[in-house]
């Protein structure tokens, strides 16, 4: 199950500001980048309506795999368990949340990977 699109981070002017911006959470597996909603970025992408909401973006280098489909299952896992612990509510969190993984040979297993996203999702303090 895919993120809505109103969820989704776009545009390299949003990756910027979120990597000046952020707070940072590591762990071993994944980082964390957390940055206020910063609306008048997004305006030029003519997502009027949710300019202010919580938005995510899952960034997979090349270094995890060189497979595009080994990186979009991990992806797809990633935003299986997020939309999991979701909850509306959260929406209306104005956040920008930046996922990179780092390069190491975890990515066959899934449990670990589910166990330090959410690890790392509630250390932030995002969702409750």
């Amino acid at each position: 199950m895919a993120l809505p699109k109103a969820m989704r981070l776009k545009g390299h002017r949003t990756f910027d500001y979120i990597h000046k911006n952020s707070v940072k959470y590591y762990g071993k597996l994944m980082t964390f980048k957390i940055a206020r909603s910063n609306p008048k970025i997004l305006v030029s992408h003519k997502n009027v309506y949710s300019l202010d909401n919580f938005k995510i973006a899952i960034t997979i280098s090349k270094k995890v795999s060189k497979k595009a489909v080994e990186r979009n299952k991990i992806r797809r896992t990633l935003q299986a368990g997020l939309l999991k612990n979701f909850r509306q509510e959260n929406n209306h969190k104005p956040y920008w949340l930046l996922v990179n993984l780092k390069a190491n040979n975890f990515y066959n297993d899934k449990i670990k990977l589910l166990e330090e996203f959410e690890h790392l999702i509630f250390k932030s303090g995002l969702f409750k």
